[in-house]
């Protein structure tokens, strides 16, 4: 809908919200088997592997909204994001433990960081993912990191499931704990923008439509995941090759 009545930002944010438990990825049935315990290490390896594509390009995407304001003050807000996933100094990145998790699985780093064994269908939603937040508004590639605002509930939760289940990969929950208070900080940044500066209900549609795209994105990750190494186990030509 477009050219309707403008939204009050607390009805917008209760609109963003609502994607949430519709939309995010957390009701997926790789994640299900995961939380339950019912993935081998090959399957978790599968999707370590796989999910670093999506880490490595993260920063990537951040850069590119950090390039396309003018804002100085938003752009001091956002470097955040990159510091975040690339590190600082002595200070490892989100990226770097990842890496970290995905040795944890009993892969080698050199085989992850080469991005050679990645699945087609990650590749292209990922790289989606990077040209959302370049070709669509400025509005909507702030907002379409909104799925922050739904990440924690599944990170304590992931974190609660692999120490219970999987206790070989302790060595490797750096990436969640940190982002346990990264993620709410930079979603309640985003959130604000967003609901302050949409200014037109065209503009805010968008944002919303924005949101699901992304949620869409995350999904379609773990679709193929699940295809090639869960049910019904097709793994194409050129990726990880591995028994499950």
């Amino acid at each position: 809908m477009s050219g309707g009545k403008l939204l009050a930002p607390e009805e917008l944010k209760r609109k963003l919200l609502e994607i949430g438990p519709e939309r995010y990825h957390h009701k997926h049935p790789f994640h299900l088997l995961m939380h339950e315990g019912k993935l081998t290490r090959a399957q978790l390896q599968a999707w370590a592997l796989n999910r670093y594509y999506y880490q490595s390009r993260i920063p990537v995407k951040d850069a590119i909204v950090l390039s396309r304001s003018t804002d100085a003050s938003f752009r001091r807000a956002w470097l955040k994001r990159i510091l975040d996933h690339d590190g600082a100094g002595d200070h490892p990145g989100g990226i770097e433990k990842w890496i970290r998790l995905a040795e944890a699985t009993g892969l080698k780093r050199e085989e992850v960081i080469s991005e050679r064994n990645v699945l087609p269908g990650v590749r292209y939603a990922v790289d989606a993912y990077v040209d959302l937040v370049s070709q669509r508004t400025f509005l909507e590639a702030v907002a379409s990191s909104l799925t922050e605002l739904f990440s924690r509930d599944l990170i304590s939760l992931r974190i609660d499931a692999l120490r219970a289940h999987y206790p070989w990969l302790e060595s490797g929950l750096a990436y969640f704990t940190a982002r346990l208070t990264q993620a709410p900080e930079d979603a309640a940044f985003a959130l604000d923008y967003v609901t302050r500066n949409a200014a037109s209900r065209e503009q805010q549609e968008s944002v919303i439509n924005a949101l699901r795209s992304k949620c869409d994105i995350l999904w379609a990750q773990l679709d193929a995941i699940y295809f090639a190494y869960v049910t019904p186990g097709w793994a194409p030509p050129g990726v990880l090759a591995t028994e499950v």
